[in-house]
C-alpha cells in the first residue's frame, strides 16, 4: 500500500504545480482584470469630468451670448449719443432762449434722456472719467495737459465718453491727461521777494 500511495505522490505533485501554476495565473489575471478596471474607470470620471466642463462652458457662452449679444448693434448707436450731445453743447446761451427752437431743443434733449434710458436698461452706461486717475484699461489718452492744478496722471479732459456694456469695454473713453507743467516734474518757484 505504501507502494502505491508512493506511486501516486508524483502524480499528486504534478496535480498541486498544476493548481498552484493555474492560481498564479488566475491571480496574474485578476491583477491585469483589475488594472484594467482602474483604467477604464480613470477614463470614464475623466471622460465625466470633461462633459461637465463642456456643459458648463456651453451654458456660460450661452449666457455671455445673450448678455452681449447687442455689442455691435449698441457700438453703432453709440454714434449717435454723440451727435445729440454735441448739438446740445453746441447751443449758444441765445439759441436755447429763442422760442423758435425752445421746443425742438426740448425735444432733442427728450431724445437723448430716453436713448440713455435704454441703455442702462440694456446695461450700456457712460464712462464719464473727469477728475478720475488715468486707467489704461477705461481710457484712451488722446493728448497730454501741462497743469499744476491736477496731480499728473489724472484726466482733466474728456473728449469723447467711453461706454461699458455689462462688465466689458465697448468704447474707450477719449481723455486729456494731466502732466506737470513745470519741467522734470519740480515744484513751480515761489518768488519770496516783496
Amino acid at each position: 500500500m505504501n507502494d502505491t500511495a508512493n506511486e501516486n505522490l508524483p502524480e499528486q505533485e504534478q496535480a498541486a504545480e498544476a493548481v498552484a501554476e493555474e492560481a498564479t495565473a488566475t491571480q496574474d489575471d485578476a491583477a491585469r482584470l483589475s488594472a484594467e478596471v482602474a483604467d477604464l474607470k480613470d477614463k470614464l470620471l475623466r471622460a465625466l469630468a470633461e462633459t461637465e466642463n463642456l456643459r458648463r462652458r456651453a451654458e456660460r457662452e450661452k449666457q455671455e451670448a445673450g448678455a452681449y449679444a447687442a455689442t455691435a448693434f449698441a457700438r453703432d448707436l453709440l454714434t449717435v449719443a454723440d451727435t445729440f450731445r454735441r448739438a446740445l453743447d453746441s447751443l449758444t446761451p441765445a439759441a436755447r432762449e429763442d422760442a423758435h427752437f425752445k421746443a425742438f431743443i426740448e425735444g432733442i434733449e427728450l431724445t437723448e434722456r430716453e436713448l440713455m434710458q435704454a441703455f442702462e436698461k440694456h446695461g450700456i452706461r457712460k464712462i464719464d472719467p473727469k477728475g478720475e486717475k488715468f486707467d489704461h484699461n477705461l481710457h484712451q489718452a488722446m493728448l497730454e495737459i501741462p497743469t499744476d492744478e491736477q496731480a499728473p496722471g489724472t484726466v482733466v479732459q474728456v473728449l469723447q465718453p467711453g461706454y461699458v456694456i455689462k462688465d466689458r469695454l465697448l468704447r474707450a473713453a477719449m481723455v486729456g491727461v494731466a502732466k506737470s507743467a513745470t519741467p522734470n516734474g519740480a515744484a513751480p518757484r515761489v518768488d519770496t521777494k516783496v
